[in-house]
């Protein structure tokens, strides 16, 4: 396993995840897989995030993304956040496949402004929990999209807990890749 950064262009070989409520996702799987790597199962930025991307799960289907969000909790600290959520949400309370995609923590993650803001919209909004979930609240986002051959088109390291690609950030790569 890797721990360093991984950077655009790189290939990743296929592999296959056991997901909280969606049985086993191959990776890459449609035309563009969108890696997300969030923090702890109750964290409200992270949750806040995932909502986001359920809602827009037509528009990410008509971009032919396919998302798969990775959180450092287990399975049953998950549940109840991320249990109904309707694409794959992998536990890796490990943090196996974060060390694997170079994923790493600060302890500032949840200390910018931007993501004290995140988690006090989350906090109100969606279900969350800023106790639950194992990992701590140190992790830092990342978001990798990956073509149908496993090749990182695009990638991001978040520098904080609300550093992460928007809906209309992942389809306009996916475009922008197509056209490319």
């Amino acid at each position: 396993m890797t721990t360093s950064r991984l950077i655009p262009g790189s290939r990743i070989a296929p592999f296959t995840v056991d997901t909280l409520s969606h049985g086993t996702v191959n990776v890459p799987g449609a035309e563009y897989t969108h890696l997300q790597f969030r923090r702890f199962a109750g964290c409200p930025v992270c949750n806040l995030h995932v909502r986001s991307f359920a809602k827009a799960q037509p528009q990410l289907a008509d971009a032919g993304v396919q998302t798969v969000a990775f959180f450092h909790s287990s399975a049953g600290s998950m549940l109840p956040f991320q249990g109904e959520l309707p694409f794959a949400v992998v536990p890796d309370v490990e943090r196996r496949w974060y060390t694997q995609f170079g994923v790493e923590r600060s302890a500032l993650a949840g200390l910018h402004p931007a993501a004290m803001w995140a988690a006090m919209r989350g906090a109100a909004t969606v279900k969350s929990n800023p106790l639950r979930g194992e990992g701590g609240a140190s992790g830092l986002p990342a978001d990798f999209l990956l073509d149908a051959q496993g090749t990182i088109v695009a990638l991001k390291y978040g520098a904080h807990a609300d550093d992460a690609w928007s809906v209309d950030d992942v389809c306009a790569l996916a475009r922008r890749s197509r056209a490319a």
